[in-house]
């Protein structure tokens, strides 16, 4: 295999997408339990939502052919004949000539096909006076109008978000099938590498940061990490806590060491884990060029490059898209991008994906993209970042006051 033969970017989630299949046990958990799991199955609705035709606003039921007409000067009358209550079948009917008044979200009485908003007509001793016409259906959803019974309401692969488990709720749905929460394990190496909790660093010395920023990307997306410590610089030792980490978990990350210097033993301890191994090793992007990604017997491994910044980004990307298909999560889900207005020129080279990170402002109604010049090792970069803005490998850069897409932070 040739190795540090790198991939364009889109080479690169072609790749993921290709090689990296869900896992497949699945549980099942209570609604209130579930957010931000992935379906496992589709969810058909067993009801119509809502089960009744309703009101939108607060209003008088009418027929809306009884409205025609009306206007502030010549306003038209319907006799008021009852009201609806909240959570009750109403008792009233309407008929030509007459109104019922209904709250917003109460049930459409018989014989109405619209609601007139009280804003529109004014209650004179049971007399309503109409200032405004209205059309059939105006003010109102029907049975079924929002979730049809018999209808795939979630697809399978759907992350359950809030608003997800809120219309499962209008089913009446308690329980789903998810497939289970990820487990990564994260490995550091390098001689340099020290515990983040050291207080006083010797000469060459540099505390372990990178666990805590990959770790919390991770966690943030619902998958658990498993801190495999800090590895030194020596292969035997290397392979065998990779390998004993690498068995206790869904995807392993490795943190430096993905270079090609003399003592960059990743691709070696990637090799060694199993089949069919390393199907990217280096890509066309900056920051993070020597990214490596591989399949050992099914399980994803990363290998992140050691700078702080480069191993976020990287992460971040290809991290993210990787994880997601591990869960079983939609493949055909968009990315998260905003579009901003950037404050000053940056050249970029044709071939290869550039990522600069970007404070974002509003200014006059619009965002605007502020880079964060700074050398890609630096970690204060990340601290006033909001986001990245991606320079595709087509472009040789992008103009003052050019719209770019910008990654937020999370």
């Amino acid at each position: 295999m040739q190795f540090f033969k790198v991939k364009t970017v889109e080479e690169t989630f072609a790749l993921i997408d290709k090689n990296i299949c869900p896992i497949e046990q699945t549980e099942v958990k209570e609604l209130r339990e579930a957010l931000y799991y992935i379906l496992a199955g589709p969810i058909v609705a067993k009801e119509n939502v809502p089960g009744f035709d309703r009101s939108t606003v607060d209003g008088y039921a009418v027929r809306a052919k009884d409205t025609y007409g009306s206007s502030e000067s010549m306003p038209g009358f319907l006799t008021i004949a009852g009201e609806v209550k909240m959570g009750e079948v109403p008792s009233a009917e309407v008929i030509q000539g007459t109104a019922v008044y209904v709250p917003t979200g109460g049930m459409l009485p018989k014989g109405s096909d619209s609601v007139i908003m009280i804003e529109h007509c004014e209650d004179v001793d049971t007399l309503l006076n109409t200032y405004r016409q209205i059309a059939p259906g105006e003010n109102v959803i029907r049975a079924g109008e929002d979730i049809r019974e018999g209808e795939i309401l979630l697809e399978h692969g759907t992350k359950l978000r809030p608003q997800e488990l809120g219309a499962l709720a209008a089913l009446g749905v308690t329980h789903v099938t998810v497939y289970r929460k990820l487990k990564v394990g994260y490995l550091s190496s390098g001689d340099e590498i020290v515990p983040y909790q050291t207080e006083t660093l010797k000469e060459g010395e540099i505390r372990d940061i990178n666990y805590l920023t990959i770790a919390g990307l991770a966690q943030g997306w619902n998958v658990d990490v498993t801190y495999g410590g800090i590895v030194r610089d020596d292969l035997e030792e290397f392979r065998s806590k990779a390998k004993v980490l690498y068995d206790q978990v869904d995807c392993l990350i490795l943190s430096g060491g993905s270079s090609v210097g003399a003592k960059d033993y990743t691709t070696e301890v990637i090799q060694s884990l199993g089949e069919p191994g390393v199907f990217v090793h280096g890509i066309s992007i900056k920051p993070g060029k020597p990214t490596i990604l591989a399949l050992a017997n099914g399980k994803p491994v990363i290998g992140l490059p050691g700078h702080p910044a480069s191993a976020m980004i990287i992460f971040q990307l290809f991290g993210e898209r990787v994880l997601r298909n591990l869960k079983g999560e939609q493949r055909n889900r968009k990315p998260e991008r905003i579009f901003a207005k950037i404050t000053k020129n940056i050249p970029s080279s044709m071939g290869r994906a550039d990522y600069i990170r970007v404070r974002l402002f509003e200014q006059e109604g619009e965002w605007w993209a502020e880079p964060i010049i700074g050398k890609s090792g630096l970690i204060t970069t990340l601290v006033k970042s909001d986001g990245i803005v991606e320079i595709s490998s087509e472009k040789e850069g992008v103009s003052q006051g050019e719209f770019v897409p910008v990654i937020p932070s999370r």
